[in-house]
């Protein structure tokens, strides 16, 4: 018994971010393997699914960032909280007023798995602030790893304005080297100060992270087999809205625009196997935000 516990203890001696790792390296599959990501995998990428996802993770980082605010000067947390260059909650409505117009709080669906993970992000901020690291840990550092290789391959995929409309949450402005930031977000996560128990029950919260993402995706999966979005049938020809459109053609259509707005009111696929391949890999890395890159 004495054996044991001394090797339990030497192993928890490894900083934070790799026993994060090891602890989740096998729900880390299984979040790879849901059958939404599946899709992802084999090309089947379309504007509808994409917006579904930028809507369920506007409400996931909503909450996140509300319970990170609660805690910024809470020792537990104070040491990562990088507000300018990581929160995620503007960028995201940035992206859903394009995606869905002006309405676009009234039109974004919230599945109840999506809302299970909400509920859960506030119940550790309000009371267990010090599991909060192991949410934002893998949220962020995993949309940051991947974040630009993604917002171009998005952009050639999904046919998006070369200008970064629809895709402002994968750019990271305040951050201007992504290794070095990683690396000092990482020292700092692994300078908090926690005893074994603390520690245990961290990496137990990271597992949660990764099971609530499968059951976001599986949700998502099950509205896009059914072809709802918001509890309704979704047409057959989406409009993609671009921002501000009333207030660019006030004074009449832009000469070449016309063609370019129409091309893109429909549901788009990924039309190569190398894009479509790379894509489903970029999803992996920062959509899902299980930390493929990350950890």
């Amino acid at each position: 018994m004495e054996t044991s516990q001394t090797h339990s203890s030497e192993s928890m001696s490894k900083d934070l971010s790799e026993l994060m790792k090891e602890a989740t390296k096998e729900v880390h599959e299984q979040a790879e393997n849901t059958p939404f990501m599946k899709n992802f995998q084999k090309g089947q990428v379309s504007l509808h699914e994409f917006k579904l996802v930028t809507a369920s993770l506007y409400f996931i980082y909503s909450a996140l960032e509300e319970e990170i605010e609660r805690n910024k000067n809470n020792p537990v947390y104070a040491p990562v909280y990088f507000p300018a260059e990581l929160h995620r909650k503007a960028a995201l409505e940035e992206d859903l007023e394009y995606f869905y117009g002006s309405n676009w709080r009234e039109e974004i669906p919230c599945p109840e798995a999506t809302q299970k993970y909400v509920e859960r992000l506030h119940y550790v901020g309000k009371n267990h602030p010090e599991l909060l690291v192991a949410h934002a840990y893998t949220r962020y550092l995993g949309d940051l790893s991947g974040g630009q290789v993604l917002k171009k391959i998005a952009q050639k995929a999904l046919q998006l304005p070369s200008t970064g409309e629809g895709l402002a949450f994968f750019t990271f402005d305040g951050v201007s080297n992504a290794t070095k930031f990683k690396q000092l977000y990482r020292s700092r996560m692994n300078a908090l100060e926690m005893d074994l128990a603390t520690k245990k029950r961290v990496l137990e919260e990271a597992k949660k992270a990764f099971l609530l993402n499968i059951q976001v995706f599986e949700a998502l999966q099950e509205l896009v087999s059914k072809g709802q979005e918001n509890g309704h049938p979704v047409q057959p020809k989406a409009e993609l809205r671009t921002r501000n459109v009333n207030r660019s053609y006030e004074h009449g259509p832009v000469p070449g625009k016309e063609s370019e707005r129409t091309n893109r009111r429909h549901t788009i696929m990924p039309t190569t196997p190398l894009v479509r391949w790379i894509l489903a890999l970029g999803f992996l890395a920062t959509t899902v935000a299980v930390g493929l890159f990350a950890m």
